[in-house]
């Protein structure tokens, strides 16, 4: 160390070099200065287990409870009770949680709901976990952040626009003042019939509700051909996502409406509307006599 061959980055850890430090000496670095049976954790730790698409300039180190919190830049820590080997794995180095474990505590611990939901679908999709592994992490982990939107993030990672209630898109439709679709409307393209979402064969409008984006290229091609093919029949489409459905639903009500009234339904949604309130006033006034 005297001679500068070596360096001493803090008390108690020594590196055998004297150049700047890698990405994975400094994970090492961090863990090394926690106390026994930490581990790393979150998307460092994922970043371990090959996960793609998410550059963490932090180390992220899971303490056990109650552990003192070591004060360095770059190193963010986190108390845990649940550090035994069904969520940290034992013969993996640096020492680890295991990749679901990850997943729940890196979309616990970031700044907002749409970088968690990211966050888990990717870990879906990268083949990192399923739904089963998840859930019984979140049951031994117990009470956190978001664990409701992680919950519904695995529901439309393996299930797509099935898992997403259709009372929530309806519930929208309604406050938006627009009249009922027809749903799961079937159409003949080229390539073989498919489905449509919501359909208002009026207004001419469909609607397309899709849940994660698919795993395999091929489907996702598939997908933008058949939007494609509903373009060229005529019908105009809006896209939403069922993260969209469930967390900014005004956003959507207000592109709905704006669809409707560039289709010019506005005259004629309110003629029926009128129509429909003489018919029940009328259908009052009878009773009543």
């Amino acid at each position: 160390i005297s001679s500068g061959r070596w360096q001493s980055v803090c008390r108690g850890v020594v590196v055998t070099h004297n150049g700047p430090l890698s990405r994975e000496e400094l994970d090492l670095v961090s863990l090394l200065l926690c106390a026994p049976g930490s581990a790393l954790a979150g998307l460092t730790s994922l970043a371990y287990d090959r996960f793609a698409g998410f550059e963490q300039p932090h180390a992220y180190v899971i303490l056990p409870e109650g552990a003192d919190r070591p004060k360095r830049a770059g190193l963010i820590t986190h108390w845990s009770t649940e550090l035994g080997a069904a969520d940290v794995h034992p013969l993996k180095d640096p020492r680890r949680t295991r990749p679901a474990r990850s997943l729940i505590d890196a979309a616990s611990w970031c700044d907002n709901d749409r970088y968690a939901r990211t966050i888990i679908i990717a870990g879906l999709q990268q083949g990192l976990a399923n739904a089963a592994l998840i859930h019984r992490a979140m049951t031994r982990r117990g009470t956190c952040r978001r664990r409701a939107l992680i919950i519904q993030s695995v529901l439309d990672a393996e299930g797509g626009i099935q898992s997403l209630p259709e009372r929530d898109f309806d519930d929208i439709r309604q406050r938006a003042g627009l009249p009922r679709p027809a749903r799961q409307v079937r159409v003949k393209g080229p390539d073989g019939h498919y489905f449509l979402d919501a359909t208002w064969e009026d207004a001419n409008v469909t609607v397309e509700v899709h849940g994660a984006p698919h795993r395999e290229i091929e489907q996702w091609d598939s997908d933008v051909r058949r939007a494609n093919e509903v373009s060229i029949n005529g019908r105009r489409q809006l896209v939403f996502t069922s993260y969209a459905i469930r967390h900014e639903q005004a956003t959507v009500a207000d592109q709905l409406r704006r669809m409707f009234l560039a289709r010019g339904w506005r005259a004629a949604w309110c003629t029926r509307r009128r129509a429909a309130r003489r018919a029940h006033r009328t259908r009052r006034s009878h009773c009543r006599a």
